[in-house]
This record gives structure tokens, sequence and C-alpha cells, in this order.
């Protein structure tokens, strides 16, 4: 790697450390019911969700104004939720890797995976997975398949690439169907299209295989550090606790997409 790329992957961390910083945000302000520029809107201006003071620009550096602050705020000192320092990393990391991994057209693949990283704050945060950032990944994966993201060369998809969605969609949607939504959300299907038309149909079947066996280790951990923790313990999760689902899905897409993980490519040849 010569001394520009270094350069430019720096770049892509600090970028990808800004644009963490605006899902921040909008994990807070999305579906509030608050006019866009309003002053507590998108449009408006950050500030201290405990004392409501206007923050400054030495208030927003990512990751940095959290350290030197000491993660409370200056003008109220209320501890700053770590989700800000944590999130910005993580935004960062995701770039540098889309940098390294697909730096041909690095902006396409980098708003996909910022789209991403948003739908995992946000079901985190929310248990749900908005319908808009849902319908915006569908449309920027589907176009993926008619136009490479990475040396925008026009071609046709076949057959099984447009199917891809669907196939690997349909188990989460009638999961979703028979339960009535309880099993299996149903914003979670309509993920599942987008990562299925981004991977392929056999990538993205390991991508939803990780995703299950993660999910289940995280689940079956969670209920025996509960059970350790005791019935009046600090931390309290049952078999029938909600977990967002959608975090484990983007895991395992990120495992096959940036790492090649492809239990099924011998059956590449089929497809």
């Amino acid at each position: 790697m010569g001394s520009s790329d270094i350069i430019l992957a720096i770049g892509a961390f600090l970028f990808g450390a800004i644009v963490g910083s605006f899902i921040n945000a909008l994990s807070f302000r999305f579906n509030t019911g608050v006019k866009f520029f309003s002053p507590r809107g998108m449009g408006g201006r950050s500030r201290c969700m405990h004392c409501g003071h206007a923050l400054s620009g030495i208030d927003l550096i990512p990751v940095i104004s959290f350290l030197f602050l000491r993660g409370r705020c200056r003008y109220c000192d209320a501890k700053i939720s770590w989700q800000y320092p944590l999130v910005e990393l993580l935004a960062a990391l995701v770039s540098l890797l889309v940098y390294l991994t697909h730096g041909g057209v690095f902006f396409l693949w980098f708003a996909v995976w910022m789209m991403l990283v948003f739908v995992v704050l946000y079901d985190l945060k929310h248990t749900v997975i908005p319908w808009s950032a849902s319908g915006a990944l569908a449309a920027l994966t589907f176009l993926s398949l008619f136009v490479s993201f990475d040396t925008l060369a026009i071609s046709a998809p076949t057959l099984w690439q447009v199917l891809a969605g669907p196939i690997l969609a349909l188990p989460l949607f009638l999961l979703s169907l028979v339960s009535r939504g309880t099993w299996m959300g149903w914003g979670d299907s309509g993920l599942e299209l987008s990562l299925g038309w981004m991977l392929g149909l056999s990538a993205g079947l390991t991508a939803l295989c990780l995703s299950f066996w993660i999910g289940a280790v995280v689940g079956l951990s969670l209920i025996a550090l509960a059970r350790f923790s005791g019935r009046t313990g600090f931390f309290r999760y049952t078999i029938k606790s909600e977990m967002p689902f959608a975090p484990f899905l983007i895991l395992g897409a990120a495992l096959a997409f940036f790492f090649h993980v492809d239990f099924f490519s011998s059956l590449q040849t089929l497809f």
C-alpha cells in the first residue's frame, strides 16, 4: 500500500466517523414527528439530551470530544451515552473496510453500508426497521444487479441474481406470517431482500445461516448470564425476551461481503 493509499484509507476512516455522528443523531430524531427544520429536527442544531444546551463544534468532534469531555456534558455535567463514540467507531471501521475491499467506486458501497449501520442502531434502540431505510436499501442493491458498483459497468443480471433476494427473504416472511410478527419482525424480510440482492444466492445463504447461528449463541449466552445473576440480579433476560434480529443479519452479511465467507461456493456454478 503506497502513501497515497494510506492517506485515502485514513480519509475513509475519518469520513466514516463523521457520518457515524450523523447516524447517531438520526437514530434519536428519525420518526419522532418533529419537522425537519425545527430546532429539534434533523435540520436543527445538536443539543444536549439532558439540559437542551446547543452544542458547539468542540463538542461534536467524533470520538475525540467524548474522550476530551470524559463522557460528560460541558454545560450540565450529565453523562453522555457510550452509544456516540461506539457508533462513530463502528461507522469509521466499516467505511475503512469498504475502501480496502471495494475502493474502486467507494461512495456507492459506502452509502449501502452506512444505511446498514443505521438499521443496526435503530433496531437495537427501537426493535423496528424503518421501511424507508429498507426501501432505499432495496433500490440501491437492486440497482447493483444492473450496474457494478466497483466498475460502473452495465450488464444484465442472471435470473438467479434477481431471484436471490426474494428466495432468501421468503423464509423470514413466512416466519413473520405464521407467527403474526412475534417470531420474526416484518422488517427483517424486507432487509433480507436487499441483502440477497447484494450478496447473491450462495453468499447470501451463507450470511443467513451465520445470522441464525450467531443469534442463537448470543441468545443462549444472555439467558445463561441472566440465570447466573439470579432473579434479583443486575441482568434479566428470558427465552421470551425480544431480541432485534437485524444486527445478526447484517453481521452475517458483513462476514460474507468483506471477508468472502461462503459455505456454498461450490454451488455457484448452478446459479
